[in-house]
C-alpha cells in the first residue's frame, strides 16, 4: 500500500487552485477594463467632450493616427496620445454653473422670516 502523502496531485492542487483564483479575481477583470478602454479610445469622434488621464477637460477636434487634437479653450488646441484619454463625458457627467446654483439649498426654513444661518450669537 502506498503512503497517502506521496500523491503528486495532492501536493500541486493548492497551487493550481491559487493560480485559478488569481486569474479570475485579478487578471481577467483587468483585461476586460483594458479592452473597454481601448474600445473607448478607438471610438472617439470630433465634437466629443473628454477627460484626459491627468484631469484635463477638452473637446476632440481631430483624430490623426494614434494622436488626438483636443480643444481646451476656444482657439487653444493641443495634441495628445489616444492612450491619454481617460473617459468620454456624457451630458449627465457635466454640471454647468447654473445647475450647480439650483441644487444648492439653504438650511431649513423656520417660517419666521429670519435667516438663522447668518445670525451670530
Amino acid at each position: 500500500m502506498a503512503p497517502v502523502g506521496n500523491n503528486p496531485l495532492g501536493t500541486f492542487l493548492p497551487l493550481i487552485l491559487l493560480v485559478v483564483v488569481f486569474y479570475f479575481l485579478l487578471i481577467r477583470p483587468q483585461r476586460k477594463r483594458q479592452q473597454e478602454q481601448i474600445q473607448m479610445q478607438n471610438s472617439l469622434t470630433p465634437g466629443v467632450r473628454v477627460m484626459t488621464t491627468t484631469g484635463l477637460f477638452a473637446t476632440v477636434v481631430a483624430l490623426q493616427d494614434d494622436d488626438v487634437v483636443l480643444e481646451v479653450a476656444p482657439g487653444v488646441e493641443t495634441r495628445w496620445a489616444k492612450a491619454a484619454i481617460g473617459r468620454v463625458l456624457t451630458p449627465v457627467d457635466e454640471v454647468t454653473d447654473g445647475e450647480a446654483e439650483e441644487t444648492v439649498t439653504d438650511g431649513p426654513d423656520t417660517g419666521n422670516g429670519d435667516d438663522t444661518s447668518t445670525k451670530q450669537s
